[in-house]
């Protein structure tokens, strides 16, 4: 089925994406809120970058802090958007209308699940590069590693949904 013959399909959105939603913008919040609490405070040096063991291998300047949340913020207002147009997104050949709402949702979801995860993770770097500037352990610590693990599993289930939809 081309994209111009794709029906357009209105879908509520599911408890669950709702309560992602909610998360998601709480998240945002929280970046924006440690950052504003704490900015005087933060000395001029402040981590940039973790390598892949969770150390500081890079210190930058604090408002190169106000990069994440300014992706983030840009992240989660297009991909809300781009959430709003499942017809648009890329499906298999064997996508038809019998099964158009499923691979709609199915996406949707995907996406929904991914952009509110990827909030919770920028939140979290934002909240361990203040705690580290301010003196704490120079580590990121293992909630990083769980929150992208969760990032992952999300996008490995939604596939293995993807192949199962007849």
């Amino acid at each position: 089925m081309s994209l111009t013959k794709r029906p357009k399909i209105e879908i509520s959105k599911t408890k669950s994406e709702w309560l992602m939603d909610m998360i998601g913008y709480i998240a945002l919040a929280i970046m924006l809120i440690v950052l504003f609490m704490n900015w005087r405070e933060l000395p001029n040096e402040v981590p940039a970058h973790f390598d892949g063991s969770g150390n500081v291998d890079r210190w930058g300047s604090r408002w190169e802090l106000l990069i994440l949340p300014g992706i983030g913020i840009v992240m989660h207002f297009f991909l809300m958007i781009f959430e709003k147009f499942p017809e648009t997104h890329n499906y298999p050949a064997r996508i038809n209308e019998s099964n158009a709402e499923v691979f709609y949702r199915n996406s949707r979801q995907t996406l929904n699940y991914m952009r509110n995860i990827i909030n919770i993770l920028f939140a979290y770097i934002v909240y361990r590069s203040v705690t580290i500037a301010l003196g704490d352990a120079a580590t990121i610590g293992w909630p990083f590693f769980v929150i992208m693990a969760a990032l992952f599993g999300v996008l490995i289930w939604k596939m293995i949904k993807i192949m199962r939809i007849k």
